[in-house]
């Protein structure tokens, strides 16, 4: 199945807190528990974040689907507010609201029901619409492995972090079913483990060559040629080529360039927020430091000592070689490049929902 679908006016989505281990699909009637989901990482990724945000949308309808039109749009504008609450940093949260607001306020609905049923149908374009999406990422991405290729991913953007496909992990799917041989190098990626539990149970599935790494070994073999390229996903790219990712992706792509060896992020361009000038405007989120302390609930550290978990960081456009996005590799300067990238795509631009910090500093 997909990582998150629509079935029976219910959401059905893969519970990620326990691969994988086991193969759980969790089922939700009310936008709430989505919001819980989101918010616990049952759920994760932002392309599947944007889905899921849809989805519980049109479950706030289809719940409020009898009640007067006023009562209808004051239910989806509280499960839109709620939703958007869950996780900052990922742009495509925001941008997939927005989306399904646009709908919702249209003046020439005739019934609540026709309301109620165009969400729907929303959600679930906004959902095959990413899968297709991921498969157009995977084909301009797979021209830049070459076979025989060792790759380096961070965190999980595969299938599960989008609604199916993946988008670092789609090219490598890509790569891998044009017969290239290649081996992927999988960072396990502290504290939450994604690399570990989710990236290397997907490359076991497709029998895709793979070895899991400490995210503190990535030098080491790089440093020894083992490397031919990293590929990582993002949760919001700035207008400047920015791109905020998984923390720890910052080190890969200095290590990277250190070390001569290509970065690319891989990003549809619903996750390109062209509102923002430059990374430093672009919200991280600060997650519970219990997930660094502990794992699955086992203490791994002191009793009473302090942690910090930031749940992402932002590589400087400097870093990156280029950006992958449906619309084809986008290569510096990076400002003209995501803007011809944004026009090129139906995505409609994202609104920017947070801004920290302004920042003067310009493009290189």
């Amino acid at each position: 199945m997909r990582t998150i679908e629509w079935h029976n006016n219910q959401v059905r989505l893969i519970d990620q807190l326990r691969l994988p281990q086991e193969f759980v699909v969790l089922e939700y009637a009310d936008y709430r528990g989505v919001a819980e989901a989101i918010k616990s990482m049952k759920i994760r990724g932002a392309p599947a974040i944007g889905a899921a945000a849809a989805f519980g949308i049109a479950l706030a309808a289809v719940a409020n689907s009898n009640k007067p039109r006023t009562e209808l749009l004051a239910a989806i504008t509280r499960a839109s507010d709620e939703l958007g609450q869950t996780r900052p940093t990922a742009v495509n949260l925001f941008w997939a609201i927005r989306r399904m607001n646009e709908v919702a306020n249209k003046p020439d609905w005739k019934t609540g029901h026709d309301l109620v049923d165009a969400l729907v149908d929303e959600a679930k374009r906004i959902a095959d619409e990413d899968v297709e999406i991921n498969k157009l990422m995977g084909a301009h991405g797979a021209t830049l492995i070459q076979d025989g290729d060792n790759i380096l991913t961070h965190c999980n953007a595969g299938a599960l972090a989008t609604v199916d496909y993946g988008t670092a992990l789609g090219v490598v799917r890509s790569a891998h079913d044009q017969g290239k041989r290649i081996h992927v190098w999988v960072d396990e990626t502290r504290p939450f483990l994604q690399g570990a539990r989710l990236t290397a149970w997907e490359l076991l599935q497709e029998k895709i060559a793979c070895t899991l790494i400490t995210d503190n070994m990535a030098g080491h073999f790089m440093s020894r040629g083992k490397v031919d390229i990293v590929l990582v996903g993002a949760d919001r790219v700035a207008a400047n080529g920015d791109v905020a990712n998984k923390i720890g992706t910052y080190s890969l792509a200095v290590l990277a360039r250190e070390n001569g060896v290509p970065f690319y992020a891989v990003a549809p361009t619903s996750t390109v927020d062209l509102h923002i000038s430059t990374g430093e405007e672009i919200p991280i989120e600060q997650r519970s430091p219990s997930e660094v302390t502990h794992i699955r609930g086992l203490a791994i550290a002191a009793e009473g000592v302090s942690a910090a978990h930031p749940a992402f960081d932002v590589t400087p456009h400097r870093y990156v070689t280029g950006i992958v996005t449906e619309a084809g590799i986008v290569y510096p300067p990076y400002r003209q490049g995501l803007q011809k990238a944004k026009s090129a795509s139906s995505a409609p631009v994202p609104p920017t929902r947070h801004k920290e910090n302004d920042s003067n500093d310009q493009e290189d």
